[in-house]
C-alpha cells in the first residue's frame, strides 16, 4: 500500500532550516551583546584616599590652631603682651628684639609680678603698740588714746601723727584693731607702785573704741567701732582679756583714725597682742 501523507518538498525544508539558523545566530548575538555591555560600564573608583586626605588635613589645621591658642594664652599670663617695650633696644638686630623679651618674660615671671605688685600696691598700715607709755593706775574708766610704734610697724602711703593714722588717698578701707589687757598682783614691772595698795580690779571696765576723724566735718571725731567687757578678776593670779574688731569704712584724704581704751595702764605691751591697722580695698 502506498502512503497518502503529503511529503514536504525541498523548498519548504530549506526555508525551515534557514529560520532555525537565524534564531540561533540571534541568540548568540544577544549573549555577546550582554557580555560586551557589561564591559561598557567603568568600575567606580574608591573614594577612601580622598576621605583620608581630608581627615589628615583637618587634623593638621586643628593642631596648628591649638598651638597658636596655647602660645597666646601663655603670653597673656606672663604679661608679655602688656609689658614688653621694643623701644628699649633700638640698636639690636630685629631678630634679637623679637625673641629675647619673650624668653626673659618666661624666665622671670615671678620677678615681673613682684615688681608690678609693688608699684600698684594699695595704701596700708599695721602698727604695734609703743612700749613704755605712762598711764595712770587709779583705775579710772576714762578712755585714753594709744600711741603706736612706727619703727617696728609698717606704713605705705599712709601717715601717722600722735597715735593717729592719717589717710593720704581717698577710698574704701578695712580698719582693724586689737587690744589685750592683763593684770597680776605679784611681779609688777613698775617699781614705783611697790608698797602701794593694789588697785581694785574686781569690777573693771575694759572698753576699746575706734574713732574716725572726718575732715569734711571739721575734723569732728565719731566712734565707728566699740567693744569690751566688764571683768571680775582675781587679783591674786594672772588675768588677761583681749578685744578685737574690724569693719569697712569710706575715708577721705586728710581723715584720721585712732584707738582709745579705758584702763590703759593694763594694756599688754607685746606687739602680738595690741596693734592697729588699715588697708584700702578700693575706690
Amino acid at each position: 500500500m502506498w502512503d497518502s501523507t503529503p511529503q514536504p518538498d525541498g523548498r519548504h525544508r530549506a526555508h525551515s532550516m534557514a529560520a532555525t539558523h537565524s534564531e540561533y545566530r540571534g541568540y548568540l548575538r544577544s549573549t555577546v551583546d550582554v557580555e560586551a555591555g557589561q564591559h561598557r560600564f567603568h568600575p567606580v573608583q574608591s573614594s577612601e584616599p580622598t576621605y583620608r586626605s581630608l581627615l589628615f588635613g583637618t587634623l593638621v589645621v586643628m593642631g596648628l590652631l591649638q598651638v597658636a591658642s596655647s602660645v597666646a594664652i601663655l603670653l597673656h599670663l606672663t604679661g608679655y603682651l602688656q609689658q614688653v617695650d621694643l623701644s628699649t633696644a633700638p640698636h639690636r638686630p630685629i631678630e634679637e628684639v623679637q625673641t629675647e623679651p619673650v624668653l626673659n618674660a618666661l624666665r622671670d615671671t615671678r620677678k615681673n609680678r613682684r615688681c608690678k605688685t609693688h608699684k600698684e600696691s594699695l595704701p596700708s598700715a599695721h602698727l604695734p603698740i609703743r612700749v613704755h607709755q605712762e598711764y595712770s593706775k587709779k583705775g579710772e574708766p576714762k578712755a585714753v588714746t594709744i600711741e603706736w610704734d612706727e619703727e617696728h610697724g609698717y606704713r605705705h602711703r599712709m601717715g601717722y601723727q600722735k597715735g593717729k593714722l592719717l589717710v593720704v588717698e581717698s577710698g574704701f578701707y578695712y580698719v582693724y584693731a586689737k587690744t589685750c589687757f592683763r593684770y597680776y598682783k605679784f611681779g609688777q614691772e613698775d617699781s614705783s607702785q611697790v608698797g602701794l595698795p593694789p588697785v581694785d580690779v574686781s569690777n573693771t571696765q575694759l572698753i576699746q573704741y575706734v574713732s574716725h576723724e572726718s575732715i569734711k566735718q571739721n575734723s569732728k571725731a565719731i566712734v565707728i567701732m566699740k567693744t569690751g567687757s566688764t571683768m571680775r578678776w582675781n587679783i591674786t593670779s594672772y588675768n588677761m582679756y583681749c578685744a578685737q574688731q574690724g569693719r569697712g569704712v569710706r575715708l577721705e584724704e586728710g581723715d584720721a583714725l585712732f584707738v582709745n581704751v579705758s584702763n590703759a595702764w593694763m594694756l599688754d605691751p607685746q606687739k602680738e597682742g595690741t596693734y592697729f591697722g588699715a588697708i584700702k580695698l578700693g575706690n
